[in-house]
Parts: structure tokens; C-alpha cells; sequence
């Protein structure tokens, strides 16, 4: 039985589907003002992953994932290139997708943009106001957070907490009087001039980011999801006010179970842009990094740890996934005989990874017997057709694409392996040794088995 870190009740809990073999699965997206960096991809990455590998399971999985395309960052940066809004977003969307596809990241079942739902968000402002959980001042709508059960026990905090804590700051809403209290979040923001705006029953606006999410996760998924993830920093308050104003709104649970993937950290401090030490995963592309590694590295981590961006962490990706490629093609040019004989031990691998994964999708203890897998696969004691679609499957759970077919060398190495095969036809073990070694230097190992010589890359 799978089982999932529930950052709500800070427990290990069973993940037990609304709908038998169904799971409805939401992660935030991006807002779309600029190219998406390590940290943004770090969470597309890990619910890649966590999503592979409920497929891989037998799950069906309906996952959603939303682009925010209306907000003040975008208007910002609007202005600053004197573009509309939509302009800003379309970019970067098509930029984002660029960028995943690289990763290997499976498209969503759904990608809703919040400007395709202002109507539902509309109708759901006003079915809050009917019930008394939120207020209009001065145009604006927002959500009466005293009347919400357990608020902010996501973030394991409680109101007169945040309440105490926001004494000594006051927002402009508040210091302008339009807020009861400090702890109330907009639901709907007053238009200013030159903004895009929707008309509504109580003015021209356009929705808060915490609404959006809401509305689309229901609009799409129900009124009760599965599973709702994203980065830590979601937790409060965003994931908080969405709980908040979903469960007011539909007098049910929001979400069964939410996860929480870990920051990504540089030099030492969390990645983000607000702080500007961050790499786009667009810039780290064109500058030749092969998309493959940059999938791995952060891949191979546990969603919930954080993850230490630095150079010598990418070249131990590197290797690794070079040794994988190498186990790889050693497997698939084996030859399939006495099946039989590893089936008992290739079925203690198997069993052992679906346990290391079925515990909150611990994909770090789960490589740690992969890594047993390959040694026993170089030392020939796996082999097989039913070895290869495990390989084939921890690959496909971890994002990974390769080929069993070798890889095209340059020119010159295929002639000093064919003149290296010629010399020791001939007996000329000295001459061969020396162009093994001349292409060792290279980084080509050549390797000559029963079956012949194979080659592979240090």
C-alpha cells in the first residue's frame, strides 16, 4: 500500500482514492512572467515522478495543473515591455512548455489558465458573500478568516498567531481600513486604472491568486481531491486561504492528502526570484547542459528534502546517469537464456524498489536498489527480457529516455576500434593494447566479452 507524507496532519498516511483505481491530483503552476528556474522545476520534477510512478502502479491519474496568467507580476512586467498581459503570458507559457518537454515531463491531463475561469470565479465570490464568509470595501472582496475551521493548521500555525505576528506590519488594505483584520486575504481586487479588469455585481476587478486555484481544482477535479501539491513555500498562505475559502464554499474536505516538495538551495540560501539567485532552467539549456542530467539531478532526490544546487552536484548526476546508459546497453546486448534462473532474484529487486517508492515515494532509497540492479547487470548475473522491462520501467518512473542502440563515435574512433579489432586478428597484442589505450584517454572504454567487444563512455 502506497502511503504519503500528509503535510496537513504531518503524518504517514494510506492513500486511499475517492474513486477505487482514480486518483484526481492537482499541483500548482507557475505564474507566467518569466522563464520558469531550478526551484520551479525541482516541484514539476518531483510530481513528474510522483505521478509516473502512481501510473506505474495501475492509477489512473487525472492531473491538473494550473498557469496563472493574470496577476501583478505579469502587469509589471507588461508595462515594463509594453505589452498587454496576454502577450506576457502566452510567451512564457510557450516557454514553460519548451522547457518541460526538455525534462521529460509528461503534459497534464489539464493546464487551465485562470483567465479561462473568471466567470465560475465570479460565481464563487458571490456564493461567499451569500454566506457571510467574505465582505466587499471599496470594490475589493475579502475572505472573513475568523469564520474559517482550523485556519492556517496546514502551515501548523493557528489565527491569533498570524493575527499577533501581523501586529507590527500592516498591508495597505489594512492601513487603509478595508480589512476587518490583518488576517483576511482577498478574494477580488478593486481594477485600477490601465489594468485589466472583469465586471462583477460589486465593481470592475480581477481575482486574487488564491482564488484561482480553487476554482479550477473544482471546476475540474471536484469538490474533494486526492492529492493537492506543491513547493513548501505554498503551504502559507496560499495552500492555506485555498483551504479556507474551498471548504466555505462547498461545506466539504478540500483535499484528502498535500504534499510539499523541498526548496531548492543556492549558496546556501533558498533559490527564488524575489532574492535574484536563480538560473532558468531555459538559460542552463542553451548553454548545452545536457536536459537529460539537469532531469536526473533533480529527479533523484526525495521530493520532500531539499535539494543543494551547485556544479559538482550536476557531475555526480552526470556520472550516475553514465553508468545507468552503460548498465543499460550492457543489458540489452546480453544474450536471454536461463530466464528462469534470475527470476527469483530479479523479483526481490522489484519488490524491494515498490516498497522504497510506496513510502512516500522515497525515490533516493529506490535508486540505492536500482544501483544493486546495475552492479548485478555488469557482473552478468542479470540478464533477461523481464530484467530489461524493469530497467525500462525505473527509467520511465524517473523521467529517463535511452536507447539500447550505441551511440554514433566520431570518424576517427570508429577507425581506431576497427584498426584495434584488425591487430589483434593478427596477433599484434601490442598494437591493440596501445589503441585501447589511446582511446581510453578519450574516454572510450573498450570491453571484449564472449559475445564480443563492447565499448562504453567514463
Amino acid at each position: 500500500m502506497i502511503k504519503i507524507h500528509n503535510t496537513y496532519t504531518r503524518e504517514l498516511e494510506p492513500l486511499m482514492p475517492i474513486e477505487p483505481g482514480k486518483i484526481r491530483m492537482y499541483v500548482c503552476g507557475p505564474t507566467v512572467y518569466n522563464y520558469i528556474h531550478i526551484g520551479n522545476a525541482r516541484s514539476v520534477v518531483a510530481f513528474d515522478v510522483v505521478r509516473r510512478y502512481l501510473e506505474w502502479r495501475g492509477f489512473e491519474v487525472d492531473y491538473v495543473s494550473n498557469f496563472t496568467d493574470i496577476d501583478d507580476k505579469i502587469i509589471n512586467r507588461a508595462r515594463e515591455e509594453g505589452k498587454s498581459p496576454a502577450e506576457i503570458s502566452e510567451k512564457y507559457i510557450k516557454a514553460f512548455y519548451e522547457d518541460i518537454d526538455a525534462l521529460n515531463v509528461e503534459r497534464a491531463t489539464h493546464n487551465p489558465k485562470a483567465t479561462e475561469y473568471v466567470e465560475q470565479m465570479i460565481d464563487f465570490v458571490q456564493d461567499l458573500l451569500d454566506k457571510d464568509f467574505a465582505y466587499i470595501s471599496e470594490g475589493n472582496v475579502y475572505f472573513r478568516v475568523s469564520k474559517a475551521h482550523d485556519y492556517a493548521k496546514l502551515a501548523n500555525k493557528n489565527l491569533a498567531e498570524l493575527i499577533e505576528g501581523a501586529s507590527g506590519r500592516t498591508d495597505a488594505d489594512e492601513e487603509n481600513g478595508r480589512k476587518e483584520s490583518p488576517a483576511d486575504f482577498a478574494l477580488w481586487k478593486a481594477a485600477k486604472p490601465d489594468e485589466i479588469s472583469w465586471p462583477t455585481p460589486w465593481g470592475n476587478g480581477r481575482p486574487g491568486w488564491h482564488l484561482e486555484c480553487s476554482v479550477m481544482s473544482g471546476e475540474l477535479l471536484g469538490k474533494t481531491l486526492d492529492i493537492h501539491g506543491g513547493g513548501a513555500d505554498l503551504e502559507f498562505p496560499h495552500h492555506t486561504n485555498e483551504i479556507a475559502q474551498s471548504e466555505a464554499h462547498t461545506g466539504q474536505k478540500f483535499v484528502n492528502i498535500w504534499m510539499h516538495n523541498g526548496f531548492v538551495n543556492f549558496d546556501g540560501e533558498k533559490m527564488s526570484k524575489s532574492l535574484g539567485n536563480f538560473k532558468t532552467v531555459h538559460e542552463m539549456l542553451e548553454t548545452g547542459l545536457n536536459p537529460q542530467v539537469l532531469r536526473f539531478f533533480l529527479a533523484a532526490t526525495h521530493y520532500r528534502r531539499p535539494l543543494d544546487f551547485t556544479d559538482a552536484a550536476l557531475e555526480l548526476a552526470g556520472n550516475n546517469l553514465k553508468k545507468i546508459e552503460n548498465a543499460y546497453r550492457k543489458l540489452h546486448d546480453s544474450q536471454h537464456q536461463r530466464e528462469a534462473i534470475v527470476s527469483s532474484k530479479l523479483d526481490a529487486y522489484i519488490s524491494r524498489f515498490e516498497e522504497a517508492m510506496d513510502e512516500d515515494f522515497n525515490i533516493a532509497n529506490g535508486l540505492t536498489v536500482f544501483y544493486d540492479f546495475i552492479a548485478a547487470v555488469n557482473t552478468g548475473e542479470m540478464y533477461g527480457s523481464r530484467a530489461e522491462r524493469f530497467f525500462d520501467d525505473v527509467l520511465k518512473i524517473i523521467g529517463i529516455t535511452l536507447k539500447s542502440e550505441p551511440e554514433i563515435l566520431d570518424e576517427e574512433i570508429e577507425r581506431m576500434i576497427q584498426a584495434r579489432q584488425l591487430a589483434r586478428e593478427m596477433r599484434d597484442y601490442e598494437k591493440s593494447d596501445q589503441i585501447r589505450d589511446q582511446l581510453k584517454s578519450q574516454g572510450i572504454v573498450l570491453e571484449d566479452t564472449a559475445e564480443g567487444m563492447r565499448w562504453y563512455r567514463a
